[in-house]
């Protein structure tokens, strides 16, 4: 197992940036025009969320709450996208099978990050106090 040096070594960042590239390359140009400020723009955010909490959330774990904030604001996106894809499969048919890989790396995703979070919490020390550094 490597060491973790950036948000970008985190597999579960990894997959969910892979997902929202899937997402706004094959199925957000394909819904129709009358989607543009609900399912689509819905779809869009959420979908691009989830590697950004991540990230912003990584930078903060030295700070428990903060980090905590983060990992589960990406977990209600990763829930708001699995629903946004559900819906563009079943009303539109559009992209099935990528919707139903998709659906199943997002649900993934949640249980990653779950178990990323609960790993974190059981960090003691999470950022070197100045003190230690002088030592």
């Amino acid at each position: 197992m490597e060491q973790i040096r950036s948000f970008r070594d985190l597999q579960v960042y990894q997959s969910s940036y892979r997902g929202s590239i899937l997402i706004a390359t094959r199925i957000l140009p394909k819904l129709p025009e009358s989607e543009k400020y609900d399912l689509k723009d819905q779809l869009s955010r959420a979908s691009k969320a989830i590697p950004r909490l991540i990230a912003e959330g990584y930078a903060k774990k030295h700070q428990k709450f903060g980090f905590q904030k983060y990992i589960d604001d990406a977990m209600a996106e990763c829930n708001e996208t699995i629903v946004c894809l559900e819906h563009v499969k079943d009303i539109y048919k559009i992209e099935i099978e990528l919707c139903e890989e998709l659906i199943i790396l997002y649900d993934k995703t949640v249980r990653q990050l779950f178990k990323l979070a609960e790993a974190w919490d059981g960090f003691k020390k999470r950022r070197r106090s100045p003190m230690e550094d002088k030592a």
